[in-house]
Parts: C-alpha cells; sequence; structure tokens
C-alpha cells in the first residue's frame, strides 16, 4: 500500500525551498501564501530560519537601511499588479539581493504572455531578474526568480486546502449564457458539460491550469501515477487539464506509487453546504467567530480571559487574538483533529479532557466536572493558567482550543443555527408533501426585519411582527436557508399553477429587499450583494436590484444535477414509517466507488491522459479491456472543487471505514466551507474572471 507520509509531507518540503532562502532577509508575502504559511508552521518557522522580518505584501511596506535582501513570496504571475507592488518596495528600500518565489509554474507566465511555443530555461522568470536589478539600481546586484507551489494548507493530515484558489467556484448556467455570447450561434454550447477550457476566459484558464500544476508537482515529488476522474462540468477541465498536463506524461511512465484522484463539483449538493445538520463544533466555531483577517478558514480566538484586562463593548481589542492552527504542539493537533472529525458531544468532551489534562500535570487547583460540557466549565479552567506563565506557555496551543469552543457555546447568535436546523428539518418533509409554490410560502413568515438593539422592548415594533435581535436569523441566514431550499426545487411534487410560484417569489423578493433595508448594519456578505459600504449608502432600489439578481441566480440551483443519470438526487421523500432524509451526495459518490460489484458508474467520467488510455477506452467498446476505476488503487484523492464542510470529513471517514477500510483517503479542497461562504460564492463571486493578479 501507498503510504500517505509522502503527501503528509508535501506541503512542509515545498515551503522548506523558501525557507532555505530567507536567512538574514526581510520577506514580503501577499495573504494567500500566508494562509499556507499559517498551517504550515506559520511565522516561527520563517524567524526560525533566520529571517530579520515578515512583512504584508503591500506597496506601503519596505526595508530599512540595514536590511540588503529580500524574499518575496506570492501566489500571483509575475506581472501587473503584483509586478508593480514588488517595484514599490524595492524602489523604497536598499535591497542588493532580492529573491522571488511565485507559486505559478512557468509554462502557465508563458502562457499569459501568449508564448505557445516551447522554450528553454525559464526565460521569464530570467527577464524579471533582469527587471530586479534594474529597480535595485545596479546589474550586478543578486536577484533569482523561481516557481515554489506553496499552495496547499495541511489542515489535517487528511484534508488539505488550497487557499489560493478560495474563490474558485463551478459555473453555473447563468455563467453559460455569457460564455454563448461571445460565440458564433452555430457555435454556442447547448451545456456545461460542452464548455471546453479554451471557451473561457483568460484569467480562468490561467486558473484552472495553476491548480492542476499544483496538483501535479504533489504526484511529481511523491513519484506517484494518478487516474483522474470527474463529476461535474468544472471538475471536468480540472481533470482533464492534469491528465494531459505536459510534465505528467513522463511521470507516469515511470511513477512506481498510483492512485486514483476524483474531482466533484460542489454545485452538484448545495444542500450540504448550506445546511445546519452536521453536528459538528468546527463548522459552529467557524460560522460564529469572526475570520482572521486576510484569510478564508481560520478564525480569531479573544484572549482576552487569560489577562487582567477589561472587555469595553464595541471597542477595537488591543490583544492579539488566538487562533486554531496550532501546529507547533502535536497534543494540539490531535485535538484539533479530534473536533475536526467527530460530533459536537464527543468534540467538546475531548476539549475538556485535554484542559483537565494539562491542568493536572501542571499541578493547578481544578475541580472536576462530569456530566454536560458548559462553556462556564471549559472557561474557569482556562483561567487557571491565567496566573501560572509557564502553564500558559507550555500549555497555550491546548487553551486557544478551548477558549474557542467556550466562546462557540456561549455566542449570542448561535442559536440561529438551531432555528435554521429546525427550519430545513421543516422544509424538507413539506418538500414532498406540497408544490414548491407552497413550500416557498413557509419562508414568507420568517421574512421580517429585525428588531434593533435597544428596541426589544418596543411595543410598537414587536406589533409590527419585527423578529426579536440577535438569536433570530438575519439576512445572511436567510439567504442560506434560500439556497438549500431551491437546491431541492426540482425535489418538490410538479406544480399545477406556475404564476402561483411566480406570485411568491415576488412576495419574497419584496420581504427579503424590506429585511436588508431595515438592517442597523451590513454584514460584510450582504456589502458585496449589494455594493455598498454602508448602510448610509443602501437605497430600496439597490437592494431590490440584489435581491432580483439573487433570485436569478437560485432558479438554476436545482438543474446542477439534471445531467447526471444516476447520483441526479440528494432526497429521500417519506414513505409513512420514515420521515423525509438528505442524502449526501458524496457518500452517494463513495457508496459507488466502494461497492463490492465495482459497477461502472454513468457519472464518474474518467478523463483520459494520452493515446495509450484512450486506445483502452475504444477497444472496451468492442472487447474485455478493464477500464480504469476510482477504487483500482489503495489511496483515493477525492477533491472537492468550491469547498468541502467539516461534516462531510465525518462522513468520508465513516464511509470509508464501513465500506473498504483498508483505503486511505485524502481530501484536497479549496476551501473549509461555513454556511454562509455558500451564498456569497453563488452570489458575489466573479467566476468567470477570477481576480489573478493581473
Amino acid at each position: 500500500m501507498l503510504p500517505t507520509e509522502g503527501f503528509t509531507c508535501f506541503p512542509g518540503q515545498m515551503w522548506d525551498r523558501v525557507l532555505s532562502k530567507v536567512k538574514k532577509a526581510v520577506v514580503f508575502m501577499d495573504d494567500k501564501c500566508a494562509e499556507s504559511l499559517h498551517w504550515n508552521g506559520g511565522a516561527t518557522s520563517v524567524f526560525e530560519s533566520g529571517a530579520r522580518n515578515l512583512k504584508q505584501f503591500s506597496s506601503f511596506e519596505a526595508g530599512g537601511e540595514n536590511e540588503p535582501k529580500a524574499v518575496f513570496v506570492v501566489s500571483t504571475l509575475l506581472k501587473g499588479r503584483t509586478a508593480d507592488i514588488i517595484q514599490d518596495i524595492v524602489g523604497l528600500s536598499h535591497f542588493q539581493y532580492c529573491v522571488v518565489f511565485t507559486t505559478v509554474a512557468h509554462s502557465i507566465h508563458l502562457l499569459a504572455n501568449n508564448v505557445t511555443a516551447e522554450l528553454e530555461g525559464n526565460p521569464v522568470f530570467e527577464q524579471f531578474e533582469d527587471k530586479l536589478c534594474e529597480w535595485m539600481g545596479d546589474m550586478n546586484y543578486t536577484a533569482e526568480v523561481m516557481h515554489a507551489p506553496v499552495v496547499f494548507a495541511p489542515v489535517s493530515p487528511q484534508l488539505f486546502l488550497a487557499p489560493n484558489f478560495a474563490h474558485l467556484f463551478p459555473l453555473l448556467p447563468r455563467d453559460l449564457e455569457t460564455i454563448n455570447t461571445k460565440r458564433p450561434e452555430k457555435r454556442r454550447f447547448g451545456s456545461l458539460t460542452d464548455v471546453d477550457l479554451h471557451s473561457l476566459s483568460p484569467e480562468l484558464q490561467i486558473e484552472i491550469k495553476s491548480l492542476a500544476s499544483a496538483v501535479n508537482s504533489m504526484f511529481e515529488s511523491t513519484s506517484t501515477r494518478e487516474e483522474s476522474f470527474a463529476l461535474g462540468p468544472m471538475s471536468r477541465l480540472i481533470a482533464g487539464e492534469l491528465a494531459n498536463h505536459p510534465q505528467a506524461k513522463n511521470r507516469r511512465k515511470t511513477a512506481p506509487n498510483k492512485a486514483s484522484i476524483v474531482f466533484i463539483d460542489r454545485t452538484l449538493d448545495l444542500t450540504g453546504a448550506a445546511g445546519h445538520h452536521g453536528d459538528s463544533l468546527v463548522e459552529k466555531i467557524l460560522t460564529v467567530l469572526q475570520p482572521f483577517p486576510g484569510h478564508t478558514t481560520d478564525v480569531q480566538v479573544d484572549m482576552l480571559e487569560l489577562t487582567n484586562l477589561q472587555h469595553i463593548p464595541d471597542s477595537q481589542p488591543t490583544l492579539a487574538p488566538g487562533c486554531l492552527a496550532q501546529t507547533q504542539s502535536s497534543t494540539a493537533r490531535l485535538l484539533w483533529e479530534t473536533m475536526l472529525a467527530s460530533k459536537q458531544k464527543e468534540a467538546v468532551m475531548e476539549v475538556r479532557r485535554q484542559l483537565v489534562e494539562a491542568a493536572s500535570k501542571e499541578n493547578l487547583p481544578i475541580k472536576m466536572g462530569l456530566g454536560r460540557v458548559t462553556p462556564e466549565q471549559l472557561c474557569s479552567y482556562v483561567q487557571l493558567f491565567k496566573s501560572n506563565w509557564g502553564a500558559l506557555e507550555s500549555h497555550c496551543a491546548v487553551i486557544q482550543l478551548g477558549l474557542a469552543t467556550a466562546q462557540t457555546l456561549r455566542h449570542p447568535t448561535l442559536p440561529r443555527w438551531d432555528s435554521c436546523l429546525a427550519f430545513e428539518r421543516l422544509l424538507l418533509q413539506a418538500l414532498g408533501d406540497s408544490d414548491f409554490a407552497g413550500v416557498l410560502r413557509q419562508l414568507l413568515p420568517l421574512m421580517k426585519p429585525r428588531t434593533a438593539k435597544g428596541e426589544e422592548g418596543s411595543s410598537s415594533e414587536s406589533s409590527s411582527g419585527s423578529r426579536s435581535g440577535e438569536e433570530e436569523c438575519g439576512p445572511d441566514e436567510l439567504l442560506v436557508l434560500l439556497v438549500y431550499l431551491y437546491s431541492l426545487a426540482g425535489e418538490a411534487q410538479i406544480a399545477d399553477d406556475e404564476e402561483e410560484e411566480e406570485k411568491v417569489e415576488r412576495e419574497l423578493i419584496g420581504a427579503l429587499t424590506l429585511v436588508i433595508t431595515r438592517e442597523t448594519e451590513l454584514s460584510p456578505l450582504l456589502q458585496k450583494l449589494t455594493g455598498c459600504g454602508s448602510i448610509e449608502e443602501l437605497t430600496m432600489e439597490r437592494a431590490h436590484t440584489a435581491v432580483e439578481g439573487v433570485f436569478d441566480t437560485l432558479r438554476e440551483l436545482s438543474h446542477a444535477r439534471d445531467h447526471l443519470k444516476q447520483l441526479n438526487s440528494v432526497y429521500t421523500a417519506s414513505d409513512g414509517v420514515h420521515q423525509a432524509m438528505y442524502r449526501p451526495f458524496l457518500r452517494q459518490v463513495l457508496e459507488e466507488i466502494f461497492h463490492p460489484d465495482r459497477p461502472e458508474s454513468p457519472d464518474i467520467e474518467h478523463m483520459s491522459g494520452g493515446l495509450t488510455d484512450m486506445l483502452k477506452t475504444g477497444f472496451s467498446m468492442f472487447m474485455k479491456v478493464s477500464r480504469p476505476h476510482p477504487s483500482d488503487h489503495a489511496l483515493l484523492f477525492l477533491f472537492l472543487v468550491g469547498g468541502v464542510t467539516p461534516s462531510e470529513l465525518r462522513l468520508i471517514r465513516e464511509v470509508v471505514s464501513a465500506h473498504k477500510p483498508g483505503t486511505q483517503v485524502l481530501v484536497l479542497s479549496t476551501r473549509l466551507l461555513r454556511p454562509t461562504d455558500v451564498p456569497e460564492l453563488l452570489f458575489t463571486t466573479q467566476r468567470l474572471v477570477p481576480d489573478i493578479g493581473v
């Protein structure tokens, strides 16, 4: 069996390339690379390697007079905005030696510069080295430019995220319309499954090729020959690009190790991404705590309880936050893995156990508590470390995870999670009993403005039907519920009257517009959705236009699985004995892959890479030639394009141990999803023209 150690070490080995160059240097790093570093040893590893300073990649930063060496680590092409920022920093500094690392391979730099010919060496990088010397003011100074795929963040041994591609999301039918408007009528695509890579924008082509290149680097580093499979149009493009990657052909001839990789579009199951049914502590932590600045995964843990500082409401904190990425402590890493892969009750009990164990090791006066774990109990354990600096330093990593748990369990907005869960269960049952208009109508009572802080006691507000403050669902949660419901729209009974559905939609659009305009402040999601930075800028007209756009997208969600022949539903209706149920798409895919009869799934498409595979595929139509199957190898990669939820990580583990315990499954994804990420990715992301830093 192929051990997974080589893959687990891969992200760290790529960072070692960078760290080998940082001695006595000022290091400038963009947010996406900083997030990857955050899960690969963090800033500590940079300073332990001899760096003098670590700064944000920004035109407003520079090196000091006595700092002659700089290292730049960027996730983008070395042109446009990125080149301008490097020039600004170098121009403001006194560097004599510059090293630039980019996560984008040289072959993609050639493509971005419209060079199609195969060229020897790395001419684009060499040209940039000359520019660096020019900007430093002396052509005899030293400049180095190289590719380092520091793309993956090992969030756990079973999960690698790619922060560079956090906003890469599968295309929707409205994107197909945009693609077709630029094509002659006779050459327009009938569906998203027909779209080829060359018909996409140059930016999206570069994004897809960069992702395929990063995955290829991982297989290259571990001498692995992979078989690629795909479910969904975007996955098909990425898997096809990987299968035909120019550097991969030689590797596959000699690679001693073998693995399968299955790419899956997130849009094939938005019900699971938007739902609150996961019973996962980490999902709740990610949802209620503030995100770490510049990051898509980690959150800020308030460390105030470990100090004597007073909490001042609505003030900016002066204390650096804690976080979930505890890469320096093996105890904390194991605790984090348990939190990520267990149900909430087990995870919370393990947090308590680790805090008790840490306090006992330091002989702190701990009072043992049995039964239900409460946030007050966890905080009382944490505060035991407050006056003991040695104990605090030794167990700081576990304490941060303990505080994250306590702050989540007592967070004033956590009851919204249970409200959403209860309503989702109600909608699931209603889907089988009525047409979609009837189910939509059940959302209307929720579409009422929230009571502003300080107005809870106002009789005029309560009589008008407004919902009470922080505990009730706000616009963000209402958008999540709409995604959940519309992703299941195809499961409702066929309507007799389509006009009724349109009428209810118009009512919902009006009601949601009013909810948004009555907010006291706009959430980050609403700011992106409406294009307004504050509530004062927002007009009723702008809110209405934004909400109409949301519903245009929502109507398309139920068609995401139309092209699938077998795995085309995630819903089981009630049969009178059992309640209606959501059937996770991922569970169905894995059960299909690990089926003892190894049936050939009509939906899991094998992506051929070269003439041999194509011949094998062609011959199999006439004679018995075994076509590649995802379960052929002891190592299986699942790449979820558009994000994976913590609940799905647990589901994968459960299905694999039940069906094929000998298989090792590693999950790759673009991000770790919280429910509120889904509306952002659907309604506010430039899917066709991603920002590639040019």
